[in-house]
């Protein structure tokens, strides 16, 4: 018999939905298409570049965000996928184990977990970690300088993206003696443009407070079956 091939999805198609809570509290399915993932998982490997014979580890579980580059990037990379038992995030001795045990090269942590992770006696041994990322919430300006302490040869990158945009929008690589007294969130990823604008959707002059939004690539489809909510969030760009 012959089997009729797959049909390829197209760039506008949907290729994921993650429902979040955001800061309201109440669900929403967050819709994002084939173009903006692909776009995302480009720009990280064109930033940082993984080879064969790097190890991502994938700890995320499935319902955040962050799950989808930990899956696709090294599949799509051909680096190498291991993959942590359910709930090992939350553990730091399996994690500093698991990451000796397979060397690892890149993970993700967010904040509060990684400065648990950072407290953990075996972390200064994990010298296989070349990049570890960072995002979900703002990183404290201890844990980075924590982090060079303990892992003087691996780099810290701060990231930050809700998940109606694919992902991540913006990203900082962090430095040992940084001026800053608060980590950036650093520039946007590419094809996606930040803007803080006022209550009018205008301009704010720098070192005034305004509300950031997000345009480009990466902007999400909306909220599966929220029409009036996804009108209300996604606006024409002025």
């Amino acid at each position: 018999t012959h089997t009729p091939p797959l049909p390829h999805p197209t760039p506008d198609q949907l290729a994921y939905i993650i429902y979040t809570s955001g800061s309201t509290g109440l669900p929403k399915g967050a819709m994002n298409n084939h173009r903006a993932l692909t776009n995302r998982i480009l720009w990280m490997q064109h930033t940082y570049p993984l080879t064969p014979n790097d190890r991502v580890l994938q700890k995320t579980p499935f319902s955040f965000d962050v799950s989808v580059w930990e899956f696709f990037w090294p599949l799509t990379t051909g680096a190498q996928l291991v993959i942590a038992d359910p709930d090992g995030h939350r553990d730091t001795h399996y994690l500093t184990n698991l990451i000796q045990t397979h060397a690892i090269t890149t993970t993700h942590f967010v904040p509060p977990m990684l400065t648990a992770f950072l407290t953990d006696p075996q972390t200064p041994h994990c010298n296989t970690l070349t990049n570890i990322f960072s995002s979900g919430e703002a990183l404290p300006r201890e844990t980075q300088d924590t982090f060079h302490t303990h892992l003087p040869h691996t780099h810290l990158h701060n990231l930050y993206g809700p998940t109606e945009t694919a992902i991540d929008v913006t990203h900082h690589t962090c430095h040992p003696n940084d001026p800053h007294p608060t980590v950036p969130l650093g520039h946007p990823v590419a094809n996606t443009r930040i803007h803080i604008l006022d209550t009018n959707l205008n301009p704010v002059p720098p070192g005034i407070h305004g509300e950031l939004y997000i345009a480009g690539t990466q902007v999400g489809r909306g909220y599966h079956h929220r029409p009036a909510l996804t009108a209300e969030r996604f606006i024409p760009n002025p």
